[in-house]
């Protein structure tokens, strides 16, 4: 699985974002919940949902910013 690309999410609308941050938020506290219980995962995952989290919480400020402007 590659790592996601910050432009395949630039199109998304606020409300769209919000949504994902909240789905990628949840994913990722289940990928450390199952670190912390050593259930079996791919550990590259917990990398690409951070990632996922970041790049989504940048585009939504980015957004905020250019309307607030």
């Amino acid at each position: 699985m590659p790592v996601p690309q910050f432009s395949n999410i630039s199109s998304f609308s606020n409300k769209k974002i919000s949504e994902e941050i909240i789905e990628t938020e949840n994913k990722l506290f289940n990928l450390r919940f199952k670190k912390a219980t050593r259930q079996n995962f791919k550990s590259h995952e917990l990398k690409h949902t951070k990632r996922r989290l970041v790049q989504l919480k940048t585009l939504l400020k980015l957004k905020v910013s250019k309307i607030t402007e």
